[in-house]
């Protein structure tokens, strides 16, 4: 796909959300995927049934409070948002991890979040964050990793949850590890090496707690992904 048409069928419906997209700017060293975090990794989350009176500016404020909160946007309001690597819908992914196909890979791509944007609304309905306006799906990092922002679209609402520093969590990192040497016809291999490079090339530090017996199996994970958590 070229340039222009990921302009087009992208960037574009995203500006009108209020992201402006940076190509080809993110920080070198920045983990490729975030998931398998548990319930004790996660600092600050809020969620809404669809029901919700003015559920589309519910999501907008409490997501923007969440987001200077936990310290996602640097000083330009600029962070990451994964986004697949051509042009397949939000919705696309979906039936895709339900039906068990193989999904088109995703990766972080730069954005500085404009004085005018519709995250939960227009960016929902961009078909990349989301199925629908109050449908949203999407991860967000910010630009030194230091947060990661999860939003799931369920069956009766919408779930946001914060992850600060998942590159130290040790729920993270052990499902990265497994993801990385996952013997699976369907498996993103693409992905996996670059799971793999990162985590050969990360300096080694402390993680953020001790091993859980009891964690769920990354496989089995409702977080794994982004979009694929039920409520």
């Amino acid at each position: 796909m070229g340039i222009q048409e990921r302009e087009r069928k992208m960037y574009r419906p995203l500006r009108r959300a209020g992201l402006e997209v940076i190509p080809d700017a993110v920080p070198d060293g920045t983990m490729p995927l975030v998931f398998g975090y548990g319930p004790e990794d996660i600092v600050g989350r809020f969620s809404h049934r669809y029901e919700t009176s003015r559920l589309v500016e519910r999501l907008n404020e409490d997501w923007y409070d969440l987001a200077v909160s936990s310290g996602l946007f640097d000083h330009r309001r600029e962070f990451l948002v994964q986004l697949p690597q051509g042009i397949r819908t939000h919705g696309a992914f979906l039936q895709d991890m339900h039906w068990g196909r193989r999904a088109e890979p995703t990766a972080w791509t730069r954005v500085r979040l404009l004085d005018r944007w519709d995250i939960m609304g227009r960016g929902a309905a961009s078909a990349f964050l989301g199925i629908r306006a109050g449908h949203p799906g999407f991860g967000m990092m910010a630009l030194d990793s230091s947060v990661y922002i999860g939003c799931s679209t369920g069956e009766i609402g919408v779930d946001v949850v914060a992850v600060p520093h998942p590159d130290r969590s040790e729920n993270v990192l052990r499902d990265l590890e497994w993801f990385a040497t996952w013997d699976y016809h369907r498996a993103d291999r693409e992905l996996q090496e670059r799971i793999a490079v990162w985590l050969a090339g990360r300096a080694p530090r402390a993680v953020s707690r001790p091993a859980d017996d009891h964690a769920v199996p990354a496989a089995e994970d409702g977080n794994a992904v982004a979009g694929q958590v039920t409520m």
